[in-house]
């Protein structure tokens, strides 16, 4: 053949364009990617993908990622994508597809995240028979977090929470989802498939297309559970784990439909549209009623007995309000309770508000942190990632969180000095021993109350009024809540006198 013949070739298989060209969770590894060699979840990818290309719904297809080996979807598919938290993929995808209904909404999940944590998302979703398809991955383990048992892990399969084999009588027995949730009456379709061998795989791709094909014809609730290989978790060779797929997993999850409503079911019936934005109060009985009217100044209470309008709270300032608070510090030292005060108050002054608390399992001694949030304007997170004023209750607290302060921000530290690798020139600091100065005062544990009241002298935006009230909501013994006043008072004392030239 000359070097001038032109050759014809044709692509027989190729990258699905529901896929990203390349894949960018690593610098390195763009060409592939993150699963182990041997693993299932590549395979159904590949699939899903194919069915979503063929169907022509890229475009309007939103899939919705678990807490699990496939947590990193969202870098593979060219499609809408959303992180649901642990096991709650059902519940985000019933929200999605309901509020755009004109989408496609895929929930791909694994048997520790559907099976255990979303044990009931899954049952509820199926009985309400949302108009959802559901990929649920089953390898019987725990697999990212380092092959714990799971509800499907089989009788006698060891993990390293049973390392002798799970029994019946210890863990009970393997939980067959998919027949569980085929006794519902609402579901579509439910069928269970393999990765054992090229013929199951080929069956796979059929039921996993036909799933969301159900969804692209309205007719409602579909799931496909295939039974995966995973050869790293389960300590074997990719070929060898692919037979015992097909081999033992089978014996316990028989493979086939079992449920198919698909030639009689009718598309469901378009949802009703949403009521106007002005049509809200009449439908909440709020029109002759009690109404909340908010403005940049005042909160205004409107009583249905026609009386005059009675304020009922007041912006903290007239000047626009962005405070981002960090609290920190041990479990039992009033970490949170210092957050829902600051929070409660500003809700009291007609601010927006947010609180998120983060803590461990521990009830004393483990690490506690919240963020609060007061604005004058609709908060866009609960996040506080760079705080204008660090609460930090401990030296650990500080070293974990003094970096993030932002420039132009204070840090409130709860020691005798503050440790010089931790100054910053471009941050202020109010370095006291405030659990030493809270016991002088009658009880150690007001130490939070006292750095509270450091804080709102700093941020000057509540009223004393709110922050009084909030606190007489939230502590209830009288004992406490007048030397947690005291405390307050203690702290915007010192403050004063540490600062007095400021405020000459």
């Amino acid at each position: 053949m000359s070097s001038d013949t032109a050759v014809e070739y044709e692509v027989a298989q190729g990258r699905s364009k529901s896929f990203y060209p390349r894949f960018e969770r690593k610098d390195e590894l763009q060409h592939q990617t993150h699963y182990c060699p041997g693993c299932g979840h590549g395979v159904v990818h590949k699939m899903l993908a194919r069915a979503i290309d063929e169907l022509g719904i890229q475009d309007r297809t939103i899939l919705v990622g678990p807490v699990g080996c496939s947590v990193f979807t969202y870098y593979y598919f060219d499609l809408g994508n959303v992180q649901a938290a642990h096991g709650r993929a059902p519940a985000v995808s019933t929200a999605l597809k309901r509020s755009r209904p004109e989408s496609i909404v895929i929930s791909y999940q694994g048997d520790g995240d559907l099976s255990a944590i979303g044990a009931a998302e899954i049952l509820h979703a199926a009985n309400r028979g949302e108009n959802i398809t559901v990929i649920f991955v089953n390898n019987a383990i725990y697999s990212m977090t380092g092959g714990q048992a799971a509800p499907t892990t089989l009788l006698g399969q060891k993990s390293t929470t049973t390392p002798e084999g799970r029994s019946a009588l210890g863990e009970g027995y393997p939980l067959h989802e998919s027949e569980l949730l085929a006794t519902l009456e609402a579901p579509v379709y439910i069928e269970r498939v393999g990765l054992g061998d090229n013929k199951q795989i080929a069956q796979a791709a059929r039921a996993i297309r036909r799933a969301v094909e159900n969804q692209v014809r309205g007719l409602g609730f579909s799931l496909v559970e295939v039974l995966s290989p995973c050869p790293t978790i389960w300590k074997m060779q990719p070929v060898e784990a692919q037979h015992w797929v097909r081999d033992v997993m089978e014996k316990t999850f028989p493979l086939g439909v079992l449920r198919d409503r698909t030639k009689d079911a009718q598309p469901r019936p378009a949802p009703a549209t949403p009521p106007a934005l002005e049509e809200i109060p009449r439908l909440l009985g709020l029109e002759h009623g009690e109404r909340l009217v908010k403005d940049e100044r005042q909160v205004l209470n409107l009583a249905g007995n026609g009386s005059a309008l009675k304020r009922t709270g007041e912006r903290a300032r007239a000047a626009e309000v962005d405070l981002e608070v960090r609290i920190a510090g041990f479990g039992g030292q009033g970490v949170l309770l210092l957050g829902e005060v600051l929070a409660e108050a500003g809700l009291e002054s007609g601010l927006e508000v947010s609180w998120l608390p983060s803590y461990g399992p521990e009830m004393r001694s483990g690490t506690s942190n919240c963020h609060v949030r007061l604005a004058s304007q609709s908060i866009d997170s609960p996040l506080v990632s760079a705080p204008g004023i660090l609460v930090a209750m401990n030296e650990p607290s500080l070293r974990k969180f003094d970096r993030t302060v932002r420039p132009g921000g204070w840090v409130i530290y709860n020691g005798e000095e503050f440790p010089e690798d931790c100054a910053r020139p471009d941050v202020r600091v109010v370095a006291l021993p405030f659990t030493k100065i809270a016991h002088e005062l009658g009880d150690a544990r007001a130490s939070n109350m006292i750095m509270l009241g450091v804080l709102l002298e700093i941020a000057g935006v509540l009223p004393d009024a709110s922050v009084a009230a909030a606190l007489r909501r939230l502590v209830r013994n009288p004992r406490w809540v007048e030397l947690d006043e005291r405390a307050m008072a203690g702290g915007r004392a010192r403050y004063r006198e540490m600062f007095a030239e400021v405020h000459a």
